[in-house]
């Protein structure tokens, strides 16, 4: 996995030891409202789907990696290839930095440009995309800025807190 090694991060599979990284990010309430969580998730639950990420991609039709800055193996965040589709050659993409004083730091950006290249040269993927809440000014930039096209507005389509709020719809297709 050489081609998930960027400059400053490096994207590695879950292992076991990032449970309490990653239960702390599924019940993190806060972003909920980005990972479209609506409940929280057991430490058991957690556990069991850590001792199933060893399933490849086509069995288990999703990706989930772990953000590590290099020289360190403490992941930061988590990027997500999902609802893989390899009939269509297609899959959504999602990205989170826990803490904020990792945000802005460029992690982000790199972790999302390796990722589109391993999809689309490991993968052969045609296309990713990717949904967002038109309020998340951060995430707009971030694929805006890897040539991701807002192709429509799904309208009030996610109950947050009683309202409902609208979900940008971003689109890249592989121009091999």
């Amino acid at each position: 996995m050489n081609t998930l090694k960027g400059n400053t991060i490096y994207l590695r599979a879950l292992e076991p030891n990032d449970l309490d990284f990653v239960y702390e990010m599924e019940n993190d309430e806060s972003i909920w409202e980005i990972s479209n969580t609506q409940t929280p998730y057991s430490r058991f639950l957690i556990r069991q789907y850590l001792e199933n990420a060893h399933q490849d991609i086509y069995e288990a039709k999703q990706l989930r990696l772990a953000i590590c800055k290099n020289d360190d193996f403490s992941a930061i965040g988590l990027i997500d290839l999902f609802e893989f589709d390899p009939k269509n050659n297609r899959a959504g993409i999602g990205i989170l930095i826990k803490n904020s004083e990792n945000r802005t730091q460029g992690f982000g950006s790199e972790a999302l440009e390796l990722l589109i290249d391993f999809a689309f040269q490991q993968l052969n993927l045609n296309q990713l995309y990717a949904n967002i809440n038109p309020e998340n000014k951060a995430s707009l930039r971030l694929f805006a800025k890897f040539g991701f096209d807002n192709i429509g507005i799904k309208k009030q389509w996610n109950l947050v807190n009683g309202q409902y709020k609208d979900e940008a719809l971003f689109q890249l297709i592989n121009k091999k």
